[in-house]
This record gives C-alpha cells, sequence and structure tokens, in this order.
C-alpha cells in the first residue's frame, strides 16, 4: 500500500525544471479585499448565491489578467477574523501550498475558519496540525502503522461489506422503483465497510446501527460554514440562509451525544488499533479522537463525495467506455485473479480503470480547497510572473482550476478523458493531479500534509469500478446536483453476460 507505482518519474523532472528558470517578470499580487467587512460579504454572497464558484475565480482572473490575485474568501464575517487570501489558481503557483519549507499548515485545514475543537474532544487533530508539531508526527504514523496493518483485509473487505451489499439493493431498487438512489445507499454502506476494512467489527453488526447518521451531523456542523443551497431548498431565502449558515458557528452541543456514541464504538472496536497508537507515544484518548476524524472526516467523507463522483462520469460518458471497461477488468481477472475474483495483480493490469479513478481525482477533486500560511517572505511563480509573498500572508488555491490548467492539459482540459493518464506520457502528468494535498506519484510521509490514505482511497476507487464492471456491463444513471459532488439515482442495469474478450 505504500509503495510508489511511479517511482521512476522520480528521475525524470519536468520539462521547467530540466531547462535554465525562465527570467519571469516580478509584479505586485493584483486585487484588492476592498472595504473591510462589506467586501468580505459582498464576495460570499458572489461566491454562494450570485455567480457560484467557478464563476467567482473566473470572473476575478479575468478583472486581473492572472492566476494568482487577492481576494476574500469564505465565509468570512463574523465566522474567519481575516478572510484575506492569496489565490493561486494555475498550475505553475498551485503546489506552493505543499512546500512545508516555506509555507505552514497549522489550523488552515477548513481554510479561513476553524471549528471548535469541542467537535474533536478537545484536541487539534492531525488535519489541523503543521508537520513540525510534534504530535502530527505521532498522530501520522499511527495511522500509517494501522494501514499497513490492515492492508490484506481491504480486498475482502470491500467485497463483503460493500461490493455485496451495495449491488444487490441497487438491483433491488431498480426492480421495483425503477431507480436507486446510489447516494443514500453508499453513505449507509461505506461507512460498515471501512469498520470492517480497519477494525474487523461494521458498525451495524456490533450494536452500533444508525452511527452514519450521527457522523452525518456531526460533518455537518463542520461544514455547515463551506455549504450553500442548503435550506433555499425549502424556500428559505438567500440573504437568510447565509446568515443562518455563514455568519456564526452552530453550536457544537448539537453533535455531542452522537459524538459519544461514535467514541464509544471506535474505543471499542478499534482497541487493537489503539495499541498502535500507544507504541509511538500517543494516549490512547488523544489516538481514538483522531481516529475518529480520520476515518470519519477525512475517508467516509471523502467516499461520500468520490463513488458518486465516480458512477456520474461513466454514466455520462455511455456505453462504448462500459464496453472498453468491462472486457479490460474481466480480462484481467481471467488471467491475474483468484477464482473469478479481483484482486491486487489484476488492479495492476487495469490500465483504463485506473485512468479512469485518476481523471476523475483530477477532474472532481473530493476537496476543492487547500491553504497556507507564508512562513517567510518568498517569490511565488506562476506561469507568466513571479510575485512577493509576505510572511503572514495566507494563501489559497482552488484545485479544479489548478487541475484544469490548459498549459498542463492542453485543450480538453476541461473535459472529462477517461484515458488520459494511460501509457508513460499519461503516467507523466500525475505529478499534476493533487486530490491528496500532494503530487499522485509521492507517498505520503509524517513530514508533509499529504493525506496519510491516499493509497488506501485510490485502491478502493480502482477496487469500485474492477467490481462494477465484473458484475455490469452497462447502467443509466439520471445525474443531478447534492449538497456536495453529485447525486446518482441509477435508472438501469445491465448483468454481465459475456466472458472477457467476448463482450461485444
Amino acid at each position: 500500500m505504500s509503495y510508489n507505482r511511479y517511482a521512476w518519474l522520480e528521475k525524470e523532472k519536468p520539462q521547467s525544471e530540466q531547462q535554465a528558470p525562465l527570467l519571469l517578470p516580478t509584479k505586485e499580487i493584483p486585487g484588492s479585499y476592498g472595504i473591510p467587512f462589506i467586501s468580505p460579504i459582498k464576495d460570499r454572497l458572489d461566491y454562494y448565491y450570485f455567480k457560484g464558484h467557478d464563476k467567482f475565480f473566473q470572473s476575478k482572473i479575468d478583472q486581473n489578467s492572472s492566476t494568482v490575485f487577492r481576494t476574500n474568501m469564505i465565509p468570512g464575517p463574523f465566522m474567519a477574523s481575516n478572510p484575506r487570501v492569496i489565490a493561486v489558481l494555475d498550475a505553475k503557483s498551485f503546489p506552493i501550498l505543499f512546500d512545508t519549507s516555506k509555507v505552514e499548515k497549522k489550523n488552515v485545514f477548513t481554510g479561513t475558519y476553524m471549528p471548535s475543537t469541542k467537535l474533536t474532544g478537545g484536541y487539534r487533530v492531525c488535519s489541523y496540525l503543521d508537520p513540525s508539531e510534534p504530535s502530527h508526527t505521532k498522530v501520522k504514523q499511527f495511522l500509517f502503522n494501522l494501514l499497513k496493518a490492515r492492508k490484506d483485509y481491504f480486498l475482502p473487505a470491500f467485497r463483503s461489506a460493500y461490493v455485496a451489499p451495495i449491488f444487490s439493493s441497487v438491483e433491488s431498487q431498480v426492480a421495483s422503483h425503477g431507480q436507486a438512489n446510489f447516494n443514500d445507499l453508499n453513505n449507509d454502506i461505506a461507512f460498515d465497510f471501512l469498520g470492517e476494512a480497519y477494525f474487523g467489527a461494521p458498525p451495524s453488526k456490533v450494536g452500533a446501527s444508525g452511527l452514519q447518521k450521527k457522523v452525518t451531523i456531526w460533518l455537518l456542523l463542520q461544514l455547515a460554514p463551506l455549504a450553500s443551497n442548503v435550506l433555499t431548498k425549502f424556500h428559505f431565502p438567500k440573504l437568510v440562509e447565509d446568515f443562518l449558515l455563514h455568519t456564526f458557528a452552530l453550536p457544537s452541543f448539537i453533535a455531542k451525544p452522537g459524538y459519544k456514541s461514535m467514541y464509544e464504538y471506535f474505543n471499542t472496536a478499534g482497541s487493537a488499533a489503539l495499541d498502535l497508537a500507544e507504541k509511538v507515544g500517543l494516549s490512547r484518548d488523544e489516538a481514538c479522537h483522531n481516529l475518529i476524524f480520520a476515518t470519519c472526516f477525512n475517508t467516509y467523507g471523502g467516499l461520500r463525495v468520490l463513488f458518486p463522483g465516480l458512477l456520474a462520469r461513466l454514466a455520462q460518458s455511455g456505453r462504448d467506455l462500459h464496453s472498453r471497461l468491462a472486457t479490460e477488468v474481466r480480462q484481467a481477472v481471467s488471467s491475474h485473479g483468484e477464482n473469478g475474483q479481483v484482486t491486487l495483480a489484476a488492479l495492476e493490469q487495469m490500465d483504463l480503470a485506473n485512468s479512469v479513478v485518476y481523471e476523475v481525482l483530477r477532474i472532481d477533486p473530493p476537496v476543492e480547497f487547500q491553504y497556507a500560511h507564508a512562513k517567510k517572505d518568498f517569490l511565488l511563480q506562476s506561469h507568466d510572473a513571479q510575485f512577493q509573498v509576505r510572511k503572514g500572508e495566507m494563501l489559497f488555491g482552488y484545485q479544479p482550476f489548478a487541475t484544469r490548467d490548459t498549459r498542463v492539459f492542453g485543450a480538453n482540459a476541461g473535459e472529462f478523458v477517461p484515458d488520459r493518464f494511460v501509457g508513460s506520457d499519461g503516467a507523466k502528468l500525475l505529478r499534476y493531479v493533487w486530490w491528496s494535498n500532494g503530487p499522485e506519484t509521492e507517498d505520503p510521509t509524517v513530514n508533509d500534509k499529504q493525506c496519510a490514505g491516499k493509497n488506501f482511497v485510490v485502491l478502493v476507487a480502482r477496487l469500485f469500478v474492477a467490481e462494477f464492471f465484473l458484475s455490469y456491463d452497462s447502467f443509466t444513471a439520471e445525474i443531478s446536483g447534492s449538497l456536495v459532488g453529485s447525486q446518482v439515482n441509477i435508472t438501469s442495469l445491465t448483468k454481465a453476460k459475456a466472458s472477457a474478450g467476448n463482450f461485444y
């Protein structure tokens, strides 16, 4: 799980690094923060309601003729004391957010505001720690050790706890109702899968059924300042919703009873995991709260977005892509599987399926924002200029713009291209896929902020695609927007009826 499939790329620097540095003009960072209090609220309303995310940033780029500029970022007053950021929205400037020699990542996981530590047992959990803090090393090493200890359980847990239940439920709902709400099924079953994968104890089978709903409430309390068009669906005026969600933090006591149940489950089911924490010098209590956050916020929260996102892109691509994937998956399982089942060796043969996963992570990253504070003065480079950044200034990256940079990915950078990462030339582009808070070609360490579970997430996404097309020839779905990511209602399934190499 921790090996680097692209180690050979480390020997080959990008073209821009092979050549002598270009003499870029030094410019003042364009843009303005406007009138205190008033301008941050205006920017917030534009971002959430009047323009929307992409148009908000594109209008700023057009206005400033630059992909690096000053702006206010959400949620603003009164939630965030300082909404001022330097936006970096191209593939050249964006990686500064990962350079811990120049930037600090303390308390910036959710951006310009930080949820109350009452929601995490009084601890600043790993996502809010800078790598320079001693607790960061201990917690991240603990998470690495847990993933390593459980790696042999991931595939069987995915088949038994996720694939079998969700596929049977989807088929049943389509047969009886004409469609299946994949998101709702995924939200319930994915949480059970993580309990099985990490602890061998799915919540629904150890007396903790219903825990997923408590986790959802806990997540919403932390993410409400980043959400919009939640209450407007119930005919609340936009300004009323803005005031209720984006002005003051929702009270943490709402989640207290549910969080107590979450803690009890993780403290009991994760007892063996907490033994690993003590070996790296963490108390069981601090480790348990970090384990809750890593599992429920980082991983479960991510799977709630990633799996529907995968299905949405696949549904929109149509039967031709489905045919190619089904053929590839079945041939790989036939030659490298075990008893007709997907294995790691089989996954390594699925170049198209793996490319589809990376392309979804590129174009629809589960986490769109990255933040950091400058540790010192330095020059920041975009494609066309360099800019002076001062110590203490906050940098902000909107990943969907940086990972759709036409100067890296070409004219079709904004399109979903399933085989974009196939072959050696495609693999070279993986260094510009940053969904994990770092390049896809690198593995996380205790010295950086790259997601500890990066390889686990990629593995289960690849497993999802492989298991789906091992079982089905094709499918159709209705796609719409949801609170986060895509809403997928599957409307038809064509069960597998052909052997490998005989799909058409």
